[in-house]
């Protein structure tokens, strides 16, 4: 579900007027480059060389073809020497990827004792970064900036960063959301415009009857339903609570069903997101909760009550976070009810059952309890408390005109005491840069309840995200403050009609 093949390609811009020796110097430093970048360890696909580029028809063919290849993600550029800037021109107004300028130079240090016009000629990428870099912002293009030796690792982990990103980018266009049901009655934050959304996101977004996909479920064989409720039995602590244990085994067998059929529908009509509504369940036995945190465990994008613009951005995120070392998770969330205490503020996230299990820390159980909602048989679902340590919390709003994504820094931290009456998996958070500034900042962006939550990606990252959707992005960090927010989102409203 989220591993991808994808390469970068990395292009060296130059020209002819120094000769062919500094041509063949620049190659060979190149090169040296992306075998010393590939060999760090530090980015997560691999950097391809490329040719140096030192006229109109070369840089033209490369982005074209660039363009045509399915495995490449993006180009990194880097002007060893000056580039004159109108040879870019043609091939930038073609290109249609992620960009990257990588602002270095081969050498790290001046060499002071030796240097000479010609050592000055040959690496004055101070120089031909800017020729080039005026260019494509003349052109009015999106891309990213990274400045610093290629050597260091903090420049390093930025291109790593910047990759993923280009990844959500690539993949957006990927992205289909199937809506079982329709939403929430009443609800205005699940609502939004599909078709504006595919324009800007390259999403699809469409919807199902519940029967249709509930006939998957009622198709699933005794014998695989048998198979995955071992497989949970042998994954998860089994917590009875007093409940018979056929009865038990019983829901969560329900569960079991509905993940196999749920899945075999998204597989055959090859979606990569789903949203459920508890108010339309047709002849579905149970609410699927367990059924959609295995789901998402496995790279679906989920959102609740019919919220689509929240299942792509799960999905969205979690091919970002593909095969990261050491990743701590992301999911769906969704805004409970805080604590006030003070110095001990917070918001308790969780939903009535689906939050994924990628966020977990320490054991995973199942229960099977009541769910007032949903006027179906008591669900089985995982239960759990997440990790703490930093994260993003994002919400991707319709404001009417345009579509605004909020990204807020938060703070998972443990809860003071046990909850051993909520039957549901649980994450506390205090936002940045605090509740009260955190909250009202929020508020006043027209934050959801609804999120795409995860440890392993920065503000940054989404940030460019949002840009190169061309849509407006609003940071919520330790440096807001509500006054200058009201003006940011004063100017952006002018900026983005």
């Amino acid at each position: 579900m989220t591993e991808k093949n994808y390469k970068f390609w990395f292009a060296t811009g130059s020209q002819d007027l120094y000769g062919e020796e500094c041509l063949a110097n620049v190659a060979e430093h190149s090169k040296i480059i992306v075998e010393k970048l590939n060999e760090s360890g530090v980015l997560p696909f691999e950097l391809v060389w490329k040719p140096t580029l030192i006229d109109n028809a070369s840089i033209r063919q490369l982005f074209n073809e660039a363009n045509g290849d399915e495995e490449c993600a993006g180009v990194v550029t880097w002007m060893h020497t000056f580039s004159p800037a109108k040879s870019w021109i043609l091939g930038l107004q073609e290109y249609r990827k992620p960009l990257l300028h990588l602002h270095t130079q081969f050498n790290q240090e001046i060499p002071y004792d030796t240097i000479d016009m010609d050592f000055m000629n040959e690496n004055q990428s101070a120089h031909g970064d800017r020729e080039y870099g005026h260019i494509v912002t003349r052109m009015g293009i999106e891309r990213k900036v990274i400045v610093g030796h290629w050597s260091s690792e903090a420049v390093q982990k930025r291109m790593a960063e910047w990759m993923r990103t280009a990844i959500g980018i690539m993949e957006s266009s990927h992205i289909r959301v199937v809506r079982v049901a329709d939403n929430m009655r009443n609800v205005a934050v699940t609502e939004g415009d599909k078709v504006e959304a595919q324009i800007k996101f390259g999403w699809e977004i469409d919807a199902y009857p519940v029967n249709e996909i509930a006939d998957y479920v009622k198709d699933v064989s005794a014998g695989d339903v048998d198979a995955l409720v071992e497989e949970y039995y042998s994954r998860y602590e089994i917590l009875l609570e007093g409940r018979d244990e056929k009865e038990f085994r019983r829901h969560v067998a329900v569960q079991a069903g509905i993940e196999i059929g749920f899945e075999r529908f998204l597989k055959e009509k090859n979606y990569q997101a789903i949203v459920t509504h508890f108010g339309d369940l047709g002849a579905l036995q149970q609410l699927p909760g367990l059924a959609i945190q295995r789901l998402m465990e496995k790279g679906y994008g989920f959102g609740g009550e019919g919220d689509w613009k929240t299942a792509a951005m799960v999905r969205l995120m979690k091919i970002m976070t593909s095969g990261m070392k050491d990743a701590k998770g992301t999911s769906f969330m969704e805004d409970y009810t805080y604590n006030l205490v003070p110095g001990k503020e917070g918001i308790l996230q969780a939903h009535m059952l689906e939050v994924c299990p990628t966020i977990s820390e320490g054991p995973v159980g199942i229960k099977v309890c009541q769910l007032s909602m949903g006027d179906r048989e008591d669900p089985a679902r995982l239960v759990f408390t997440s990790k703490t340590g930093p994260a993003v919390a994002t919400s991707l709003i319709d404001l009417g005109n345009r579509f605004r994504l909020i990204i807020n820094e938060v703070d998972c931290k443990k809860v003071e005491k046990p909850m051993p009456k909520l039957p549901v998996a649980t994450a506390f958070w205090t936002p940045r840069p605090n509740l009260a500034t955190g909250a009202e900042s929020w508020i006043l962006a027209g934050g959801a309840h609804h999120t795409a939550f995860s440890y392993d990606l920065t503000a940054e990252q989404m940030g460019d995200w949002a840009a190169a959707m061309d849509i407006e992005a609003v940071y919520i960090d330790g440096e807001t403050t509500i006054r200058n927010l009201k003006n940011e989102l004063r100017w952006n409203a002018v900026a983005f009609r």
